[in-house]
């Protein structure tokens, strides 16, 4: 999966630019400017260049409001679910899946960001929507959390390969996790909930696919790199 500048997420974005501009939009630019539909085409066919940086702005608008409908919530990690510093002063979230390659990829990525960085927090949001297979995984992940042994797991489910039976008892023997226990946790409401909260506002912030991450107001989508994501948080740390 590519990250949110894609070509996908920039067509789209540009339609909703361009669609603006001929609606309300337009009717705005009319108001200001007095420029009619042919007069709005022609500025746009002549000055092409302007677009790129509207769709950007749209898309980062779009973000921001997302982010504010879903709240302080999106922040507060599942007991246990955190990966680098539990008390760290800057958060970065991702929404993950054991049976996604590209999530596989970044663990290198987010392991490289927390040590370079003491004061990070990553909050881990799972949404097992690749794979029959991705829910027992991430099931068995919460139930490490609820052990205090979620990084070891997440690490070792990884290394793993794609989530099946053999792999998720694997993964929580390298964690030591108490198998009975953490399979009747698995099993429980509390996963229930946790698991159906992920997902809702995975669908309230427009993710199709993992990994998604958030740092301080901005969303990416994908593979995205360390540099991006560094990038990203010395923003926040600015901020």
């Amino acid at each position: 999966m590519t990250d949110s500048t894609s070509i996908g997420g920039k067509t789209i974005a540009l339609t909703a630019v361009i669609a603006l501009l001929f609606g309300f939009g337009g009717a705005a630019l009319y108001s200001a400017t007095g420029m009619g539909d042919a007069h709005i085409r022609e500025y746009m066919l002549e000055n092409p260049e302007i677009l790129p940086e509207m769709a950007e702005r749209y898309q980062a608008r779009e973000a921001e409001q997302r982010l504010a409908s879903a709240g302080s919530q999106l922040a507060e990690p599942f007991p246990g679910a955190v990966l680098g510093n539990p008390q760290g002063s800057v958060t970065l979230i991702e929404f993950s899946d054991y049976a996604c390659g590209y999530c596989r990829s970044s663990v290198a990525e987010v392991e490289a960001l927390v040590a370079a960085n003491p004061d990070l927090k990553v909050v881990m949001r799972e949404i097992p929507i690749l794979a029959p297979e991705s829910e027992a995984a991430a099931r068995m992940a919460l139930a490490a959390a609820q052990q205090g042994k979620f990084p070891a797991f997440h690490k070792a489910m990884f290394d793993a390969g794609r989530p099946n039976e053999q792999t998720i008892l694997a993964a929580a023997g390298t964690a030591d996790l108490d198998i009975e226990q953490a399979r009747t946790f698995a099993a429980s409401q509390a996963a229930d909930a946790e698991l159906q909260r992920n997902l809702t506002l995975a669908s309230q912030l427009g993710f199709d696919g993992t990994p998604s991450w958030i740092v301080g107001g901005k969303v990416f989508q994908g593979a995205v790199g360390r540099g991006v994501l560094q990038d990203a948080l010395d923003a926040a740390k600015e901020s």
